[in-house]
């Protein structure tokens, strides 16, 4: 088990010490952001723009679409690799490398000539985005303390909410009679996170001081828990790449809910480790979280922007109340700081399943009604993620985090097909019938969402039962495992 800095860190005076802290927090924090806005794809709103540009037909167009969506698969598929990098290597040099990379990728998205590169392209932001996401929770747990750890899930969560109201906000689609805006822009919709990670990432060395933070090397354990996501997680990302477009809405759901159930199995596999196992069930509320924030934020996003685009206002997303639910999620984490963990993670996963039943009186064409389902959402996912994460080691959350993503492919999976199965069942001819039957779809998968989230509860609750009564509340280590112990 991997122990936190808190017998390592140097034994300088609180300015400095605060210092390194600061050093660590701000490319950090600024890094999550632009890891986690490579997952939107938003180039749906310029289809008519690219197939222009490229010169594609309409039996080409789903070839585009598969290229755009090449980003979230490669990012799960880099994210167990790169935790395994930043054990070993300096966690700061492996957030540089992903940052450098995920700019490369942002920057050349601006000029992509062909389908084949924008694959490539999104690609290449996969990846960074992949390597970045490990590196900050390696470098927010070396410094120790769980205000740092919690405001890491905070923000986390939180932009996982916040996204793709984003993303579509900074790629509108144009409005009858307006110039329609290069569509590549959509590949790369907000860069500035990405920069603003380098230049935090290039004041760390300043900040941190002379004395050396490291985490203790990882066993060997740990090195393999933290591969055992790798393969699965491979066979997932083909079998969705393949499905997406090919497959009937049937047969992708079959894949979805057979990930899912194979993530939840190498969570509770995972649990029973020393290495990946955690006493608050921290890869299960991972899973929770993928799966129920960006897959049921997106959609709304989705539904509104298309509310706005038939109103005439240029499909303008309401941002606050997405906004406000990612604000709630660092004020839910960083109030898990001060509630006994056993009691965090199920008022988080309480909250959320509250938020999920609130969002069928959500109206996607009212600006304020999404804040209902929004911010208990937000809320419970950083409650009981900063709290999963307290008693855990780094190899666990790092576990837990390589199954994350997974669960969110699933989720925009789940989602997706259900929306393509309403359509051809319901056959809508105008596009206000086309809307109606989009909203149903969302409603049923909002109910889907709640089911899950109250048995992922439930399992969470089992895991910690059974971990606690074999003795394993404490983790071998415990002592020096968990952030904020010194």
């Amino acid at each position: 088990m991997a122990s936190a800095p808190s017998a390592s860190g140097p034994p300088a005076g609180g300015g400095r010490t605060r210092l390194a802290a600061l050093g660590a927090l701000l490319p950090a924090l600024t890094a999550l952001p632009a890891a986690v806005l490579v997952v939107p794809d938003a180039v749906f709103h310029v289809v008519p723009a690219a197939a222009s540009a490229l010169d594609l037909g309409a039996a080409e167009v789903p070839a585009l679409l598969r290229a755009t969506g090449c980003a979230l698969p490669a990012l799960l598929l880099t994210v167990p690799l790169a935790a395994l990098a930043a054990r070993r290597l300096p966690a700061w040099a492996v957030l540089v490398t992903g940052v450098v990379v995920l700019l490369a990728g942002l920057g050349a998205a601006r000029f992509v000539p062909s389908v084949p590169l924008v694959a490539v392209v999104r690609a290449v932001q996969g990846v960074g985005a992949g390597i970045v996401l490990p590196a900050s929770l390696v470098l927010v747990w070396e410094r120790g303390g769980r205000g740092l750890t919690a405001a890491w899930a905070g923000v986390f969560a939180g932009m996982l909410i916040l996204a793709m109201p984003l993303a579509l906000s900074a790629v509108p689609p144009a409005a009858a009679g307006t110039a329609v805006p290069d569509w590549r822009a959509a590949l790369a919709p907000v860069p500035w996170p990405a920069v603003a990670a380098v230049a935090a990432a290039a004041g760390y060395p300043l900040l941190r001081g002379r004395a050396p933070w490291a985490l203790p090397a990882a066993r060997q354990a740990e090195r393999g828990g933290l591969l055992l996501p790798f393969a699965p997680a491979a066979g997932f990302a083909f079998l969705a790449v393949v499905a997406a477009h090919e497959w009937s809405p049937g047969a992708r759901l079959i894949v979805a809910v057979a990930a899912l159930a194979a993530l939840l199995g190498l969570a509770l596999a995972g649990g029973r480790d020393a290495a990946a196992g955690s006493p608050e069930g921290c890869a299960i509320v991972m899973i929770a979280v993928g799966l129920l924030c960006l897959p049921v934020a997106g959609p709304m996003a989705g539904l509104a922007s298309a509310a706005g685009h038939a109103r005439g206002d240029g499909a303008a997303v309401p941002a606050l109340p997405f906004a406000l639910a990612a604000a709630a999620a660092v004020a839910g984490a960083l109030a898990s700081t001060r509630a006994p963990a056993r009691r965090a993670v199920p008022a988080g996963y309480c909250l959320m399943v509250t938020g999920l039943l609130l969002g069928l009186a959500a109206a996607p064409h009212d600006r304020w009604t999404p804040l209902l389902p929004l911010v208990p959402l937000g809320a419970g996912a950083g409650l009981a993620l900063a709290a999963s994460l307290r008693g855990a080691g780094v190899g666990a959350a790092l576990f837990g985090l390589s199954l994350c993503f997974p669960a969110l492919l699933a989720g925009q999976l789940l989602v997706l097909s259900l929306e393509a199965s309403w359509l051809a069942r319901l056959r809508p001819v105008t596009g206000t019938q086309r809307a109606g039957a989009l909203l149903d779809a969302y409603q049923l998968w909002l109910v889907i969402a709640a089911v899950t989230a109250a048995l992922l509860a439930a399992v969470t609750a089992r895991a910690r039962a059974r971990r606690a009564a074999a003795g394993g509340a404490t983790l071998p280590g415990k002592a020096n495992a968990e952030p904020g112990d010194g």
